[in-house]
């Protein structure tokens, strides 16, 4: 019987999983797919834009989800950023949404590549326990940004978190 196999991405790569922001409420004539955000959820996107503009964030590529919640998360987050760098929407970044697809187009990428990574739970932990290799990643909440270098959990902080909760050693 042979080993599992271990996926791998280039470790330097910075990857930041954020969940998108608050979303109006499904109804029978606004499926889940077509749900955009809240004026309170777009707030929500600016102001952890700002806080990671403060840590630096200068993505070289944006990924999202297909949702339009994802998507429109990604696009304020991009403006705020001050980012020009296109929102690249990526299929596998969906609700239930293969995990390890998204690791290994990681490993696709330069090691000095800089990713926002925009989806749902519980597909954005999936793929930070496939990143940080271990069995689960706490779950994200909505607004919430979590930065993993190295294949380590750096910090993760909300839209109105005072500061970064940094990751134990």
């Amino acid at each position: 019987m042979s080993a599992p196999t271990v996926l791998r991405y280039a470790t330097r790569v910075q990857v930041f999983l954020v969940r998108h922001a608050e979303a109006v409420h499904d109804t029978l004539a606004l499926p889940d797919a077509h749900r955009p955000l809240t004026q309170h959820g777009r707030r929500q996107v600016r102001a952890l834009g700002d806080r990671l503009r403060w840590h630096d964030c200068e993505p070289s590529h944006i990924w999202s989800s297909p949702r339009v919640r994802a998507i429109q998360t990604a696009e304020v987050l991009a403006a705020t950023l001050r980012s020009e760098t296109a929102v690249e929407v990526v299929a596998a970044l969906a609700p239930d949404g293969p995990a390890n697809e998204v690791v290994a187009a990681l490993g696709e990428l330069p090691r000095d590549a800089i990713v926002v990574v925009i989806g749902h739970e519980p597909g954005l932990s999936a793929i930070g326990a496939l990143l940080i290799g271990e069995p689960a990643l706490a779950g994200i909440a909505k607004a919430e940004a979590v930065r993993i270098v190295d294949g380590a959990v750096r910090w993760r902080f909300a839209y109105d978190g005072e500061t970064p909760a940094m990751a134990a050693r």
